[in-house]
């Protein structure tokens, strides 16, 4: 539609240049660009001369315009649906990656987080990181969508929500199995109502410190560049998680009393994969989505360049990933590992989030080995400092986050760099000095210390308070037994009907197999 419209306005343009029809000055606009015309409005109403054919031209133009802003905007919407499904993922994966006995408790931690995350991110969270008024540092005004144009700016929201409860729903994993519901549900609260949204304002809004996109001020080194998140959600989530995990201490037997790694493997390695397969469906909406538009202004073909780059150095690092896993634990460990594979798949997803559009294939390709590699040292690392990561959740988006930023750094190639609309800025590796990895290795080390300034302080409270982890009791019962009003599972229909067939055998020998006693003694009797 978009094509031929713009085809017909050239043709009437064309009959106006030619002196065939005639018009008024008052019919177009200043504003209408000046593709319309050969110098801007002055000039095409001087050479149309014909009243209708101008004013079809600039109801062609506010048609084209309202086009494009509803196409831009379903974009963005239908990205967002994408990610919001990854919350499904991450239901499964985190629900397959436990035992039994707390299937129930982490699903409903997960829902809430997309529930408690949704309120605190409309009252509070989206004027931290977008509001209006703002500085360098926050912004603080807009509070509960107050002011917002209802089109654009509600799709907007909606799009930078799901972001917010994606980073509270990585934690979930980290803390797993033994943590109370209340201090989770407050923890969830305060991530997306403040830790998250300071760092998004930080990296993405126009007046962030080391926002690229900040035109007034002078972000740091050019600012960073993280296109979908790697330090603004994986980090946030992932160094959240570490400090949580760390504080609340492992599960009870995961290392016995020579500080041993005693196994703890989930109870469903089907849910864990649907989980996998649902999130890397999903972060086609999360990378290929941050364009935040389809249709760029006419012979701008940026965007589209953008969002299919976008979706080729996600699915070629996601699938570097896992292969580079299954080598590395099949060399380890002697095994074909699927939970570490598909733990690998999503470390390369993560490490290829910031610099999805701006890289080269093959830089896609070594990013996502790397990250393989990242995500295979954190875990053992963590394991060494006795440390309790259910879901190895801070490995793959905290490690692999860190990497992810560092890697725009280096591979980042200035055209790929413009078209995303960061500038004529290139990585260490094509020529562009070191001010790119500087600025990103700064927003690294802020990120981290931001993120665990704040929560580690959060969950110490709470555990000083007794309001952090379960009873002993508790956690060996299960959660669900214990605060869920029972099992997620039935008893299994195979063991129940076992079970129930031989309670009736037993009770049928019990009664001399059918066999009425009453004829056998009739007949003995003389």
């Amino acid at each position: 539609m978009h094509g031929r419209s713009m085809q017909a306005l050239q043709k009437q343009l064309a009959k106006a240049q030619a002196g065939l029809l005639t018009t008024r000055q008052d019919t177009l606009t200043p504003d209408m660009p000046s593709y319309y015309c050969v110098n801007g409005a002055d000039d095409c109403a001087q050479g149309l001369i014909d009243n209708n054919v101008a004013t079809q031209v600039a109801e062609n133009y506010v048609v084209v315009n309202q086009v494009k802003e509803g196409l831009n905007i379903t974009f963005v919407l239908m990205s967002g649906y994408m990610v919001f499904l990854m919350q499904n993922g991450f239901a499964m994966l985190t629900a397959g990656s436990v035992r039994t006995k707390n299937t129930k408790n982490v699903l409903l931690k997960n829902l809430l987080d997309a529930c408690v995350g949704f309120m605190a991110y409309w009252l509070l969270g989206y004027a931290f990181a977008y509001g209006s008024p703002s500085n360098s540092f926050i912004g603080h005004g807009t509070w509960a969508l107050s002011g917002v144009n209802a089109g654009s700016d509600y799709s907007f929201f909606f799009f930078q929500w799901t972001f917010a409860a994606t980073a509270a729903t990585i934690v979930s994993g980290s803390v797993a199995e033994r943590t109370s519901f209340y201090a989770y549900l407050g923890y969830a609260f305060f991530l997306t109502a403040f830790v998250y949204p300071v760092v998004s304002h930080w990296v993405w809004d126009s007046a962030g410190w080391v926002s690229a996109f900040n035109s007034e001020g002078s972000p740091f080194k050019g600012g960073a560049v993280d296109f979908a998140g790697c330090s603004v959600v994986h980090m946030v989530g992932g160094f959240a998680g570490l400090c949580g995990a760390a504080v609340v201490g492992p599960r009870i037997g995961r290392f016995n009393d020579e500080g041993k790694v005693v196994p703890m493997p989930g109870h469903s390695a089907t849910l864990c994969t649907l989980g996998t397969f649902i999130l890397w469906f999903g972060w086609y909406g999360f990378n290929p989505g941050s364009a935040l538009a389809v249709i760029g202004d006419p012979g701008d073909d940026g965007i589209v360049e953008t969002i299919t780059r976008c979706a080729v150095t996600t699915t070629v690092a996601a699938a570097a990933g896992g292969l580079t896993t299954l080598l590395i634990v099949k060399a380890k460990d002697h095994i074909f590992d699927l939970l570490a594979v598909l733990n690998g798949v999503l470390a390369g997803l993560v490490s290829i989030t910031a610099a999805c559009p701006v890289v080269e294939i093959y830089a896609a390709l070594v990013i996502g080995i790397i990250g393989a590699g990242v995500y295979v040292a954190s875990a053992m690392i963590l394991l060494l400092l006795k440390i309790d990561d259910p879901l190895e959740a801070y490995p793959i988006h905290g490690g692999c986050g860190v990497w992810g930023c560092l890697a725009v750094g280096l591979f980042a190639k200035e055209p790929y760099m413009v078209a995303a609309g960061f500038g004529e800025r290139a990585g260490g590796f094509y020529g562009g000095g070191g001010d790119l990895f500087l600025a990103n290795l700064v927003t690294v080390l802020a990120v981290i210390a931001w993120t665990c300034a704040l929560i580690a302080p959060f969950f110490f409270i709470l555990k000083v308070a007794g309001l952090l982890r379960i009873s002993p009791e508790d956690e060996l019962v299960g959660n669900d037994v214990s605060k869920h009003g029972g099992a997620a599972y039935p008893e299994d229909g195979v063991e129940a009907a076992e079970g129930k067939a031989g309670a009736e055998l037993r009770d049928y020998q019990a009664d001399n197999m059918g066999v009425d006693d009453s004829i056998k003694q009739t007949a003995e009797e003389p």
